[in-house]
């Protein structure tokens, strides 16, 4: 339950909002020029001095940044010795919080300033700092550095986690034949082929992304397993062929607006037979253990805004729910937050009647 702020706890709660952007770029300064590392290796506390002799860094800098930083959290300063705090050492060592940092500052933070925009054009304005694509997913492969690097590393911890549980989920039938829609770099088709030695994949996206994917199963010396269909699903005209046991898609949908999940999804369930089983993976963020949790997700919605394509979102999971009855599918089973990750899988079937 939310406590009651006074007005001058809520002005200062206004002004950590008005100044966020700049305390923000502090750490991420304070973190590339080696500060807050320094400082992280001497436990029982550093002196500025010390940490002016030993970097290459003005004191100017080091100073305006230790300010920035204790007024923060991210050290403690007391009779002139400089700690760390536990904000600090998750800002240097967490893995979540570096992925988290790295995609908001290199793929986010130039295009935030468009956010306004991007929601009265219903497009991803902001995503003309890193190229010239209507979406972010027509260009994914040839992304600039960092935020190429930045972007597969976000999109691949926050699915990763979930493989290890879900590749248990998805073959407990043991599937011949298994679609892996929105399969971007593969890395999903390539953990199911190591799990079983039997399935066969196929590769469901765009073009650019399908020339990722058979490179990168050509290297693993899987292209007789794994095929490619190139598709565009936002393109009523272009089906999913039929022939599937399992439909795969894992944090594909919310790539997408509501109508076009459902679109999407009625593809799915047209493709699909009586024994075909589709599987959605997504982290809902109203479904999450932790706040952390929570915080970075409905976050990530305002990335799809501004960067990515204009209208699509993290989802809560009675929505999605709804979407797939809607298009035709009935939700036989739900996987709460599967293995260590932030995850929710849907087991769905196409509804009888249909």
């Amino acid at each position: 339950m939310k406590k009651d702020l006074t007005a001058v706890e809520a002005k200062y709660e206004a002004q950590k909002i008005a100044f966020g952007p700049m305390y923000f770029q502090s750490v991420i300064a304070m973190r590339d020029l080696g500060i807050l590392q320094f400082i992280s290796e001497h436990r029982k506390g550093v002196t500025t001095e010390k940490i002016v002799e030993s970097l290459p860094v003005s004191e100017y800098a080091i100073t305006l940044l230790l300010e920035a930083a204790e007024i923060i959290g991210v050290v403690d300063v007391e009779d002139g010795i400089v700690k760390i705090s536990k904000t600090g050492f998750f800002l240097l060592k967490d893995e979540m919080t570096r992925v988290n940092m790295n995609f908001m500052n290199d793929v986010c933070y130039l295009g935030a300033k468009n956010m306004t925009q991007s929601f009265v054009k219903g497009k991803p304005e902001g995503l003309k700092v890193l190229g010239d694509w209507p979406t972010i997913y027509e260009g994914l492969s040839i992304l600039p550095e960092p935020a190429k690097t930045s972007w597969f590393e976000f999109d691949h911890y926050y699915s990763d986690n979930a493989f290890p549980e879900a590749l248990k989920i998805v073959f407990k039938k043991k599937p011949k034949m298994l679609f892996d829609i929105g399969g971007n770099t593969g890395k999903w088709s390539f953990a199911c082929c190591d799990y079983n030695a039997d399935v066969r994949i196929k590769i469901l996206d765009l073009p650019v992304q399908l020339r990722v994917a058979k490179a990168n199963a050509k290297a693993r010396g899987l292209t007789d397993r794994i095929g490619f269909h190139a598709i565009d699903l936002l393109d009523p005209a272009q089906q999913i062929p039929q022939g599937a046991d399992v439909i795969w898609m894992s944090q594909f949908l919310d790539c997408f607006s509501e109508e076009q999940i459902v679109q999407i999804l009625e593809n799915a369930c047209h493709a699909a037979s009586e024994g075909t089983t589709i599987f959605i993976l997504e982290p809902f963020f109203d479904n999450q253990n932790y706040p952390a949790a929570h915080y970075s997700l409905v976050a990530t919605s305002l990335y799809f805004t501004i960067m990515a394509n204009g209208n699509s979102k993290m989802y809560r999971l009675e929505v999605m729910k709804k979407l797939a009855s809607k298009a035709g599918l009935e939700v036989v089973e739900t996987y709460p937050l599967i293995g260590d990750s932030y995850h929710t899988i849907l087991e769905c079937r196409k509804r009888a009647s249909l």
